[in-house]
């Protein structure tokens, strides 16, 4: 039968590539270089990871931003999850010099030391921050949960999607730096559902069965580094483990194309039967 649901797409980090993103969505026939949204009734979920590493990360903001407005006026859906270089920018704003935890010593300091582009911090502004900050961790859509990151670390902030939704959007509003810090930390955990590694199955059934959905899609770790294939070659998102995870981030930071990923209709039988069962038992 086929599916009712509405195109889902899904594109991975952006780190301030806007040129980048606009050649994509235009490609994809989702939006032009005005930010008016040409999707219909589709869905778009950006990743996470909006800033640093390349020259225009509140240029990318201002971009979704325009396209979340005028896909709800059209009759689409721009969703956007926080990444953690989304929360270093914010830091680095409000509170650049509170001591961290990074090598650098300061939420500034560790900030530009992981790519951060000064001019975006000169041109961030308060409704800015309040986008990033009202962005959720975690979305379930059309059976897939969405995930910035691969990574387990998610749990210490509840045991369902609405517990980790509201407990990063209070730190993110909060003064507590040393929760910002250790929120940051966690940017450093990524390979939990790859195959290589031991458990990566029951990892990822385990995150389906406390937070929902049938298959993880996810950003933050560029392709090449699970898949091995070089990035200027990569231009698909990457189906791995078992087929409960697909990661989206093309490595635009790092000399990739990118892409934009269209999900299929979601069809449980390309999932193993055993995977399956793991998800549903936990």
């Amino acid at each position: 039968m086929l599916s009712t649901e509405p195109p889902l797409f899904l594109i991975g980090d952006i780190h301030g590539h806007l040129e980048n993103l606009i050649r994509h969505l235009r490609y994809a026939g989702l939006a032009n270089s005005n930010a008016q949204w040409l999707g219909a009734d589709a869905q778009l979920w950006f990743m996470g990871d909006f800033t640093d590493r390349g020259p225009d990360g509140v240029g990318v903001i201002d971009f979704v931003m325009r396209l979340q407005q005028n896909a709800a006026r059209r009759g689409g859906h721009v969703g956007a999850l926080l990444g953690n270089h989304d929360v270093g920018l914010v830091t680095a704003k409000l509170f650049p010099n509170a001591p961290s935890s990074g090598s650098k010593g300061t939420f500034y300091t560790d900030w530009v030391d992981y790519g951060g582009t000064v001019s975006d911090l000169q041109k961030l502004q308060p409704h800015h921050i309040e986008w990033l900050r009202n962005l959720p961790a975690m979305a379930v859509v059309q059976n897939r949960l969405l995930l910035h990151a691969d990574a387990m670390f998610y749990l210490h902030y509840g045991d369902t999607l609405a517990k980790v939704n509201a407990a990063t959007k209070e730190l993110m509003y909060s003064t507590n730096t040393e929760g910002l810090d250790e929120l940051l930390g966690f940017a450093g955990e990524r390979f939990a559902f790859d195959e290589r590694k031991a458990g990566a199955v029951m990892r990822a059934s385990q995150l389906l069965a406390y937070f929902g959905g049938r298959q993880i899609i996810h950003g933050h770790t560029p392709i090449d580094k699970l898949s091995s294939e070089p990035i200027e070659r990569i231009t698909r998102a990457y189906t791995y483990c078992s087929g409960l995870a697909i990661d989206v981030d093309g490595g635009i930071y790092k000399g990739g194309a990118g892409f934009v990923y269209e999900a299929p209709p979601f069809d449980p039988e390309l999932l193993p039967t055993d995977t399956l069962h793991v998800a549903q038992e936990n």
